[in-house]
């Protein structure tokens, strides 16, 4: 089980789509957010993802800004029923053909407003989307001051994207091999955590799951890969009862 969630910020260019292809391989989810395409076909989703099994749906940019992507293999996730705007896809299925859950797509807002509403109107979708939640995408939104370097303070949205985290049961992933995921790459550079991914415990409980941090390589945001801890304990010991 590997989960791929990336801003692309744009596929117009094709060394952009080059590497993400790169990186999308022998992943069975991937996460697209700030796609900035007005529309989606399948001779371009294929053109990124590189197996010939494909399931994928898309919001598309309004003008150049925003648009969302999910790309998975279906026999990996088998889609049931799905809803989505421009700043969220919510799909609910099964993984493996055995776990029922939802996995969603999230890329909020800029404005602190807006990003609240967001909050709001996902809260309320938990009733129609009842089985554990996995969101990941870019948040636009960190949770403690030390998630950010070099940035404006922001408490109260701080304490608005907790509040919904909180009440919504999900947990904020830790990630390795990195602090932050975004910089704007200027003189007096900021860096903020603000890509993450949140989990309902059940997820848990299904998968021993770490998060991540990918090099940035053309994007201004680095990559995030929640995947099975494959961590290698070595040989079991060999015992011996003489009896």
């Amino acid at each position: 089980m590997k989960v791929l969630s990336w801003n692309v910020r744009g596929l117009g260019k094709l060394e952009k789509r080059r590497s993400l292809r790169n990186v999308i391989k022998e992943k069975g989810w991937i996460l697209m957010q700030e796609t900035k395409k007005s529309s989606f076909d399948e001779l371009f989703v294929r053109c990124i993802w590189p197996d010939d099994d494909l399931g994928y749906i898309g919001v598309d940019a309004e003008g150049s800004a925003g648009g969302l992507l999910c790309l998975w293999k279906p026999d990996v996730f088998q889609l049931k029923d799905c809803c989505g705007s421009r700043n969220f896809i919510s799909l609910s299925g099964l993984v493996f053909h055995r776990h029922d859950c939802v996995i969603g797509n999230v890329y909020a807002p800029n404005d602190s407003r807006d990003r609240s509403h967001l909050w709001v109107v996902l809260a309320n979708l938990k009733a129609s989307f009842p089985k554990p939640w996995c969101l990941g995408g870019d948040f636009n939104e960190i949770r403690s001051i030390g998630e950010q370097k070099g940035c404006v303070r922001s408490d109260r949205g701080m304490q608005e994207f907790n509040e919904f985290s909180n009440n919504l049961q999900l947990v904020d992933v830790p990630m390795c091999g990195r602090k932050y995921t975004w910089s704007n790459l200027q003189l007096g550079v900021c860096w903020r955590r603000i890509d993450r991914f949140l989990l309902n415990p059940k997820w848990f409980e299904w998968f021993s799951f770490k998060l991540w941090g990918l090099p940035r390589t053309l994007f201004d945001y680095c990559p995030l890969l929640l995947k099975k801890d494959e961590k290698d304990s070595g040989p079991k010991p060999f015992k011996f009862l003489n009896a």
